[in-house]
């Protein structure tokens, strides 16, 4: 398994158990960041290891390679000196370093390989854990934004209970009722406890009413169309019985003058 295998297993296995236990969600993001970036940091390490290990390797591919120049050499040295035995044994010497350092060579060339893979695979995850805590500001707002539409709901859910309404018009119907009686009472108690032949001699008395038909009385009268208070005939008969006068005359002045029209005749 590798280590960025165990470093996902690790981090899924932290969400899971901060997620199972219902934090508050602010606290749980940033726990879950800070635990990547913990297992990030355990993984930067393991890298540096990885490196490490190829720059020694490579190293070593470039020691193995300088000792079979070095033999080479020694073995040219005893041919020109006429050793021929010993050049033989150089030239052994020289080929186990050159084949020990294209051995090492390959490994060196699958383990840079390897290496450059989990660079690369670091750099991704710290990207990604970038990524998160960017992102976690708008995942606590949108967790807000849910538990208001949630109290929103569940509000809006309560009112459609009509029994606190109901109790409502009950205390009102209630308070209504306990303000007629006082009422009833404070009516009863002045009719208790009140003067009754005092209050049959103010029965007596003119009222409001009376008041304004006196005023319709006299605007009447003022308008002529009823007698005024000394007994006067009212404007309008009046009128009519000059009228009746007028005609009087005129028709008495007719008769004369039929008469005189007669004698002269």
């Amino acid at each position: 398994m590798g280590i960025f295998d165990r470093l996902s297993r690790l981090i899924r296995s932290n969400i899971n158990d901060l997620i199972a236990r219902a934090e508050n969600p602010e606290k749980m993001l940033t726990q879950i960041i800070e635990d990547m970036r913990r297992q990030l940091a355990e993984a930067k390490q393991e890298v540096a290891v990885a490196i490490a290990d190829e720059r020694k390797l490579r190293a070593q591919v470039e020691e193995e390679r300088k000792q079979a120049r070095e033999w080479e050499k020694r073995a040219r040295l005893a041919v020109r000196e006429n050793r021929d035995d010993l050049a033989k044994q150089a030239l052994i010497r020289g080929q186990e370093h050159a084949t020990h350092a294209a051995e090492m060579d390959l490994q060196w060339n699958q383990h840079r390989a390897e290496t450059e893979r989990l660079k690369d695979s670091l750099r991704q995850l710290n990207a990604k854990i970038e990524e998160a805590k960017r992102k976690k500001n708008l995942l606590i707002a949108k967790q807000k934004r849910a538990q208001a539409q949630r109290r929103i709901h569940d509000t809006m859910a309560g009112m459609a209970d009509q029994s606190s309404f109901r109790a409502f018009d009950q205390m009102v119907d209630k308070i209504e009722t306990q303000e007629r009686q006082a009422l009833a009472a404070a009516e009863v108690s002045a009719e208790l406890e009140g003067d009754t032949l005092e209050g049959e001699f103010l029965a007596l008395e003119p009222g409001g009413d009376a008041d304004v038909d006196d005023r319709l009385l006299a605007l009447k009268q003022q308008m002529g169309l009823l007698p005024a208070a000394d007994g006067g005939t009212p404007k309008a008969l009046e009128s009519g019985d000059d009228e009746v006068h007028d005609a009087e005359i005129v028709a008495e002045e007719s008769d004369a003058l039929e008469v005189e029209e007669e004698s002269g005749t």
